[in-house]
């Protein structure tokens, strides 16, 4: 009796384990490697219509696939249909347009997708991809694997992980920070934006209603090129501590624009923060999950 007993338990763990094993092999719906280059970019190596090898930079708040000029004129296998006038950060610019291509990453397809052409990408890319290719889907992003996870929902079992709220809105997706300057405390949303490779840029009205240049020391001035070649001119300044969810950043290096008014009109977290993570974003965009890694306690971006 003993001896059927110990049988139907052993059967129980191993149908229990069975079952969760396919569970997680049902909600796991694949995986791919990236480079984290010398200049802060995400980069993915990518083919476009089974022919064409590209690297893509990852671009957290892009919609669109993108190529860049210079390599256009060598990826072949895509046909331009079509020139029109697109709106970026730093302005209006004509753009090539190309209606129909197929893309893989890794073992993910996908087909009849449109590629604008423009003028920047990170340094040694192609061109980007933004995370709309997954639509409804999990991502986990690891800069200690170097590696991009997809899943139908986030794992039940993450240890180590701390959930903060996103604001998803029009494709894009926003973190809820708190800047601290002597003893004043000032809450912002910032857009998470992997193609601004610093650690926060403030919007134009943020930086004038709260006196930035006045409070802040001045550290350096710089010009940025956005995707379409347009230029702007930053201020680079100190902020002394800078909060998300329960997570304290001291001496953050941080940029605001000088004279152009309702040109930024979005505060930006950039890879110099989520380089410090490794992070789940939840399928519906409405949750992030950040865990500190290796990268955490490293000189700021300069």
């Amino acid at each position: 009796m003993l001896k059927n007993l110990c049988l139907c338990i052993l059967l129980i763990v191993f149908v229990c384990a069975n079952s969760f094993s396919q569970q997680i092999e049902t909600n796991f719906l694949g995986s791919f490697p990236f480079t984290f280059t010398s200049k802060n970019n995400i980069a993915v190596q990518a083919i476009l219509n089974k022919k064409d090898t590209v690297s893509l930079m990852l671009h957290t708040a892009a919609e669109s696939i993108t190529l860049i000029k210079d390599s256009a004129t060598k990826v072949t296998s895509v046909q331009w249909n079509t020139e029109d006038t697109v709106e970026s950060w730093g302005g209006k610019s004509t753009s090539r347009h190309s209606n129909s291509n197929t893309l893989q990453i890794g073992s993910f397809n996908w087909e009849n997708l449109p590629i604008w052409e423009n003028k920047n990408s990170g340094p040694g890319t192609d061109g980007k991809f933004g995370p709309s290719l997954f639509k409804r889907k999990a991502l986990h992003i690891s800069f200690t694997n170097h590696k991009i996870t997809v899943y139908k929902t986030i794992p039940k079992k993450i240890k180590g992980y701390k959930k903060i709220p996103l604001n998803y809105k029009d494709g894009f997706m926003f973190l809820g920070g708190e800047s601290s300057i002597e003893s004043k405390k000032y809450t912002n949303t910032f857009l998470i934006h992997s193609g601004y490779t610093g650690f926060i840029l403030f919007d134009d009205d943020f930086a004038k209603t709260n006196k930035l240049d006045s409070l802040l020391k001045i550290t350096d001035t710089k010009e940025l090129k956005d995707s379409y070649g347009n230029v702007l001119k930053t201020q680079k300044a100190i902020l002394p501590k800078f909060k998300v969810g329960k997570t304290t950043f001291k001496n953050v290096p941080i940029g605001f624009f000088k004279g152009a008014i309702a040109r930024q009109s979005m505060s930006v977290l950039g890879t110099d923060f989520l380089k410090r993570f490794d992070f789940y974003i939840s399928a519906d965009r409405t949750f992030m999950y950040l865990k500190p890694n290796k990268n955490y306690n490293l000189p700021y971006n300069k």
